[in-house]
């Protein structure tokens, strides 16, 4: 039991199970209505074999540096509950089996872009934390490829809806992750990863940056309502949620660092998910 504990933990299991909502959401605003249960169960589990597969490798590849952050420092690797091979093994056949899934029972398209999640995040946004503060950035564009995974299972194509909700998760992502790094500075400073927040010990440019990718994060999340994704009911409640975060933020900015960057992580795992259900009820009210 302890060993299958400690797996799911490799693979940040309730992390991992967070892309499910995004998929499933992705998968009904393209189906217009609930899909066929057999469709959403592959897109699911696929989608979290694969989110889990890139989260073991990450952690395989950051073994040593998760020794010496004291928030990573009790991961399986660096206690030594797992031995580094049976992490990759694991990782691999993890996001193999995933792919294979989605390619099985959805599209091509849907399994290229999970692809494309996987290598993206493993082969590029995982080295370069510890090379440049852009990695967040980076790192935001497989992060905001599951709700198009789910769109393109259900047999639709990189069309402007797509585009939407790529952008939507993209945007919302930064301030989102921005202030989880400003709260763990210290601890990523110690592993040696170069996040904003580390080489920006001000707050200056860090706070700047989330309230940039808020303002785009509010005017994207608007589109959903112009292009007839969602109706009033999204309106109505996408204007709360964006005020609100919004303003947040922007105390941030002018300088209540400590309490406003807490509220703003409080607040951005609130909006999302809040946003996407709301959109998908709307959508298949309309």
């Amino acid at each position: 039991m302890s060993r299958i504990v400690s797996i799911l933990e490799l693979g940040k299991f309730r992390l991992s199970s967070l892309a499910i909502f995004a998929v499933v959401a992705g998968l009904i605003l393209g189906a217009k209505e609930v899909p066929d249960w057999s469709l959403i169960l592959a897109c699911a589990f696929g989608t979290l074999l694969v989110a889990m597969g890139g989260n073991a490798l990450n952690m395989w590849i950051e073994r040593e540096h998760d020794k010496d952050m004291p928030r990573t420092a009790t991961r399986p690797l660096p206690t030594g509950r797992l031995h580094p091979r049976s992490a990759l093994l694991a990782g691999l056949a993890s996001g193999l089996v995933g792919l294979a899934l989605l390619a099985v029972w959805t599209t091509w398209l849907a399994t290229a872009l999970c692809a494309v999640i996987f290598v993206t995040y493993v082969g590029i946004y995982t080295p370069l934390k510890r090379r440049s503060s852009l990695n967040t950035i980076v790192g935001a564009i497989p992060g905001a490829l599951p709700p198009v995974v789910g769109y393109a299972a259900a047999g639709h194509g990189l069309d402007e809806q797509a585009v939407i909700l790529f952008l939507i998760l993209f945007f919302w992502q930064i301030p989102h992750f921005l202030s989880i790094s400003w709260r763990y500075r210290d601890d990523y400073a110690a592993g040696g990863m170069k996040m904003l927040p580390v080489v920006d010990p001000g707050g200056r440019t860090t706070t700047q940056q989330m309230l940039l990718y808020t303002a785009a994060l509010v005017f994207v999340s608007f589109l959903p309502y112009g292009v007839r994704m969602a109706g009033e009911f999204y309106l109505v409640l996408a204007i709360c949620l964006n005020v609100l975060f919004f303003v947040i933020v922007a105390i941030a900015a002018i300088g209540r660092f400590d309490t406003a960057m807490r509220q703003t992580f409080l607040v951005s795992i609130v909006y999302l998910p809040v946003l996407l259900g709301v959109m998908v009820l709307d959508r298949t009210m309309l």
